[in-house]
């Protein structure tokens, strides 16, 4: 997979998390990632989008493992400017990935296909709510999951407490953890 490289940024603090994550993803086979917010990259002059590398540029990455193995990629955004803005990033890959504008929690409940890998990141983790958000996101994406899924969460710390806590009592063990992620699997 050698495409990670291209990621493999200075500024790119969630590397090392998002290549332990597609390793493992890629040797259990896994082909549908499921990604609630979408990497927005930041806007330079002009209003045109350029690459945040502290974002980690999840949609990019996902983008090109799915194309690596032939896979799917869902992400969806509430905001269509970040959608659009996540287009123009992965053009190159397009299809293999849905764009969906769409409240994460409506997006999850309403999913129907099995997930093989899951990206919570919808809500940065300063928000209120963030944590409650995301535990309702697990809650609804469990349902498609199955055994050996890998569920990505980032914003660790605040955000991330409630999920963790939920996922811990419901089948799921921890993997990797970072400053930034944590890494679970659903056993």
């Amino acid at each position: 997979m050698n495409f990670l490289q291209n990621y493999n940024h200075i500024k790119n603090t969630r590397f090392k998390s998002f290549e332990f994550a597609l390793n493992e993803a890629k040797k259990r086979n896994h082909k549908t990632l499921v990604e609630t917010g979408v990497a927005r990259g930041k806007i330079k002059f002009f209003f045109f989008p350029k690459i945040n590398w502290k974002d980690g540029m999840s949609t990019m990455i996902f983008s090109d493992y799915t194309k690596y193995v032939s896979g799917h990629l869902f992400t969806c955004d509430i905001e269509s400017k970040n959608i659009n803005n996540a287009k123009k990033f992965c053009k190159k890959n397009k299809e293999f990935i849905s764009f969906i504008v769409d409240d994460s929690l409506n997006f999850l409940n309403n999913f129907k296909y099995p997930i093989d890998f899951l990206y919570l990141d919808s809500l940065d983790g300063q928000f209120e709510g963030a944590s409650e958000h995301q535990l309702k996101e697990i809650k609804f994406a469990i349902k498609n999951l199955k055994k050996d899924s890998l569920v990505l969460l980032d914003d660790k710390g605040a955000k991330t407490n409630l999920s963790i806590d939920f996922m811990l009592k419901n089948n799921f063990k921890i993997i990797n953890e970072t400053n930034e992620q944590v890494l679970l699997t659903y056993c």
